[in-house]
């Protein structure tokens, strides 16, 4: 964990310079997530990054709580928040999974762009799903790098090893989806934005 959390210190001003690559999917990404959220909801996003998409979608909700394993990429998301005047979205530094979640506290979890980042998938969605209300949604985009083809276990693998790369866990759509189910989650919304592997998922916890 030490040596993913100094990666993402390194690259935090670098990652919060670089364009989003494709806009039509992000805006998509951010469309069909407020289909989901109300006024009064508490959200919590993990692996917030420099808060870019808490602070869109601030606006929607009562309040966020952003986290992230970087204080760098925190620090940049408290700045564009003062910058913004958004005052309703609070950052943490924060792992996964996290045992300071309090239990049911949450109308929404939001996870774009994480889970094939941590180590122990099951582990952090049985975590998000005690963070969330009964009927809760959970809200993820991830990058399923073995859908289709393994050819990024190798590069990857070399990437790593030079300090290039944080740890990766090449998902397929069928393994992703069967660890939500496995964690009590029932998946009611899918998509690729972009294709062909980014897979948007809305699931509520049952």
């Amino acid at each position: 964990m030490k040596n993913e959390t100094a990666f993402w210190d390194k690259i935090a001003h670098r990652y919060a310079a670089s364009p989003i690559k494709d806009v039509d999917a992000y805006e998509r990404t951010m469309d069909r997530t407020r289909a989901y959220l109300g006024s009064k909801d508490e959200v919590l996003e993990v692996g917030c990054g420099t808060g870019s998409a808490a602070l869109l979608l601030a606006t929607s909700v009562a309040h966020i709580l952003a986290s992230d394993i970087s204080v760098n990429m925190i620090e940049i998301g408290r700045a564009k928040a003062r910058e913004q005047e958004v005052e309703n979205v609070s950052f943490v530094k924060a792992a996964l999974p996290d045992p300071a979640l309090e239990a049911e506290r949450y109308n929404a979890v939001l996870a774009f762009n994480v889970l094939h980042l941590v180590h122990d998938l099951p582990a952090v969605l049985r975590n998000l799903r005690g963070a969330l209300k009964p009927g809760g949604m959970l809200i993820t985009k991830t990058v399923c790098l073995a859908e289709r083809s393994r050819v990024w276990a190798v590069p990857l693998f070399l990437m790593r090893l030079i300090g290039k790369a944080p740890y990766v866990h090449l998902l397929t759509f069928d393994a992703l989806d069967q660890a939500m189910v496995e964690a009590g989650f029932e998946i009611i919304e899918t998509g690729l934005y972009p294709a062909p592997r980014n897979r948007f998922i809305v699931a509520r916890k049952v």
